[in-house]
């Protein structure tokens, strides 16, 4: 017998235990008609906290993971099991545990008096997508898509991921998980139930009669950013100089009974193009033009929090580990379970240190959580909550507690396509690129249209 069996049920994740309870994990794999059928040295809760520390920490191997999550544990520290015995069992548990766990925990955070979170009563949000890349096998070629060049693949299978944020903490709401060959559209369409009572933000990606309808329907309220061909003829001008126009089916420009009323915005961001938006509010003497176009800037939180999850997280241009779709599908739900929890941790932090959570640091959280993990600090609620009060020491003392400053940066192509093709789209050019810098707030113009 494995000396791990028996006693790998009692391992936990650190301070992410604190939502991530033995309780809800029994519960959830209750829900999901997931038991063993034995005692083994893997058993399914244990798979739980497992999974979750492979996002946590993403650029370990199996066997260094396992060693983060026991190694405070002189019984289990001393015999790993091997990496087919842990891809088994992650087989056994599956993808809908962790999506489930999402789930049971992926909920607003934000106060109704916290700056930035609330317009008039909606809560902020933001629907957003971005793709992760998957091992390059066949099964997760064919699962997923990806990338492709004259007719040959290109790059990584990606995964695609379309999430509902809220602005004013970074809190994943709901999420939908698909492939890159499929379209983000579809994948907002079956987060507008999760949406009631918010004021969606979305791109330009986005706008669509279907979606348009699927998010009203759910009691949501939109602000969509849109291309000038979309909604661009007036059938009724309101007098702040915005107008009413209708949104049709795509290739049905005659099918006005189809279609859905939209208010369009048209504004200038210091001088620069024209930028035009649809929203169902449409009163203007209710919603003024310009508190909506300073809205907008509201969706830039959705890129903030993958940025954390991307690039903090999982790591700067890695490849999730997972060679079958299941476990891949298991690794991303894992990814946004371990990002709302430690969204969690530095909505604590804020609320105890009454200061905005924009001014806590992500990587710090994120550190000081993988340590918890390793120190085994999880073992009663006592030492969860003397962690965190540590944290927050640590998290003070790097605070002015003044408001975040407003900061830009250039945007450049960083990863061309090949660095041997000769073609100037895909040349860097750095020599005028400034360091990001604090800036001035931003000058907002109204284009109000012209009454013929």
């Amino acid at each position: 017998m494995h000396p791990w069996v028996g006693l790998s049920d009692h391992v936990r994740l650190g301070v992410v235990t604190r939502w991530v309870t033995p309780e809800l994990v029994a519960g959830v794999l209750e829900k999901c008609g997931v038991r063993d059928k034995k005692p083994g040295a893997l058993p399914a809760g244990f798979m739980v906290y497992f999974t979750l520390a492979l996002a946590l920490f993403q650029q370990d191997s199996y066997d260094d993971v396992a060693e983060q999550l026991v190694g405070a544990i002189r019984e289990l520290s001393g015999r790993i099991p091997n990496k087919s015995s842990f891809t088994r069992a992650r087989k056994r548990l599956g993808p809908l545990v962790l999506e489930t766990v999402f789930r049971e925990l992926a909920s607003p955070l934000a106060p109704i008096d916290l700056e930035g979170s609330f317009y008039r009563g909606m809560r902020l949000a933001a629907v957003d997508g971005f793709v992760l890349d998957a091992p390059d096998t066949t099964a997760n070629r064919a699962a997923f898509g990806g990338p492709a060049k004259n007719g040959q693949p290109a790059g990584f299978p990606q995964v695609r991921v379309v999430t509902l944020t809220e602005c004013g903490t970074h809190a994943q709401v709901d999420a939908a998980v698909g492939g890159f060959s499929g379209g983000e559209r579809e994948l907002a369409m079956a987060l507008a139930g999760s949406a009631s009572g918010m004021l969606v933000i979305m791109d330009r990606n986005f706008p669509g009669v279907a979606l348009w309808k699927a998010y009203l329907g759910a009691g949501a309220h939109l602000l969509i950013r849109a291309r000038s061909p979309v909604a661009h003829r007036p059938v009724e001008h309101l007098p702040d100089g915005t107008y009413l126009a209708r949104m049709n089916l795509a290739g049905q420009k005659g099918a006005h009974h189809a279609g859905v009323l939209v208010r369009v915005i048209e504004y200038r961001v210091d001088g620069g193009e024209v930028v035009r938006l649809l929203t169902d509010l449409l009163d203007p003497v209710d919603f003024p033009a310009a508190e909506l176009a300073r809205l907008y800037h509201a969706r830039w939180e959705a890129e903030s929090a993958f940025r954390q999850i991307k690039t903090f997280q999982r790591g700067p241009a890695e490849v999730l580990r997972s060679g079958d779709p299941d476990l891949v599908r298991q690794e991303v739900w894992a990814h946004l379970v371990v990002h709302h929890c430690l969204t969690r941790i530095i909505m604590s932090l804020a609320e105890d240190n009454g200061i905005d959570p924009d001014r806590v640091s992500f990587v710090k959280v994120l550190k000081h959580t993988r340590r918890s993990v390793v120190r085994q600090c999880a073992d009663t609620p006592k030492r969860i909550k003397k962690f965190l009060a540590m944290l927050a020491a640590k998290v003070h003392r790097k605070l002015d507690n003044g408001a975040r400053r407003l900061r830009e940066a250039d945007r450049h192509l960083k990863r061309p396509d090949s660095k041997y093709s000769s073609k100037l789209s895909y040349r860097i050019n750095t020599r005028d690129r400034q360091p990001t810098r604090r800036v001035a707030p931003k000058v907002i113009t109204l284009q109000p249209t012209i009454v013929h």
